[in-house]
């Protein structure tokens, strides 16, 4: 587990120059498992802090690759899912863990109305403010910005060996998801997991909140983190991506198509 010292920053802006530039905001809800240091590990052993209950394992490294690649910026939380989620709802019972694969969380499990609007205004709503204004920021300068959010799942789950490489969640809106789906399926070697192995609608999530509720194009990337565990993966990963954003950003009607505020709606609110 890693951690900051006394000024604990909730999230990095990788690039922030490029905000109002660039046509691709990249997101990464879980890159990391630090904790500030008065949280301790939550009364967990230090372990369970390198599993994907506390991070996703290997978001960080290929969002800032992405970054890197599609001259972009990239938001990217600095704390533990396990103090707070920011891919849920403020609604949402997840949004902060008491039991995850198995591991409870001791100092979660006692948590009180008040603790958990503390962890909101201190780490979540941080992170969440700093998405609007990047996306206002763009705006503002003529660009309508697409949401490229990256998570990582595990090979294996309760036992069942998930076939899936990637995955891509998406709703309503299919303008970046479909070209995702469809470009990475090119690859006969790769399983392409459409809304696998979750469901992409969940009211009040981070998409919802920033894509779906504003209209703009956008999708949620999930890798097996097997494949990320070396600079190679990463390399090679952020490769199939970033070709198919740069090739549907090469193209003008693509590009025009991905860039409009056009409003889809949500499964989720049909739920």
């Amino acid at each position: 587990m890693s951690v900051h010292g006394e000024h604990f920053e909730p999230y990095t802006l990788l690039d922030g120059d490029r905000v109002g530039r660039s046509p691709v905001l990249i997101l990464c809800d879980h890159a990391s498992n630090a904790l500030p240091p008065e949280f301790g590990t939550l009364g967990l052993p230090a372990e369970d802090f390198a599993r994907h209950i506390a991070f996703d394992p290997g978001s960080e490294p290929l969002a800032r690759a992405l970054a890197a690649r599609l001259d972009a910026p990239a938001l990217l939380t600095h704390f533990s899912r396990l103090l707070i989620d920011c891919n849920r709802g403020t609604d949402d019972p997840t949004l902060v863990m008491r039991l995850s694969d198995g591991s409870i969380i001791p100092v979660n499990r006692h948590l009180t109305p008040e603790d958990i609007a503390a962890r909101i205004a201190r780490f979540y709503d941080p992170y969440h403010r700093a998405i609007d204004a990047a996306i206002d920021t763009a705006l503002t300068a003529g660009i309508v910005p697409m949401l490229l959010s990256i998570h990582t799942f595990t090979p294996v789950w309760r036992g069942i060996a998930r076939p899936w490489h990637a995955g891509i969640l998406w709703d309503r809106d299919p303008r970046l998801a479909r070209l995702l789906i469809d470009g990475l399926s090119q690859d006969p070697a790769l399983v392409i997991g459409d809304n696998e192995p979750y469901r992409g609608w969940l009211k009040n999530d981070c998409l919802y909140r920033h894509g779906t509720s504003r209209g703009l194009a956008h999708g949620l990337i999930e890798i097996r983190q097997d494949l990320l565990t070396t600079d190679a993966g990463v390399t090679d990963w952020c490769a199939r991506i970033a070709t198919i954003v740069e090739h549907a950003l090469d193209d003008p009607v693509t590009r025009a198509d991905l860039t409009q505020i056009r409003h889809h709606g949500s499964r989720a609110d049909q739920d």
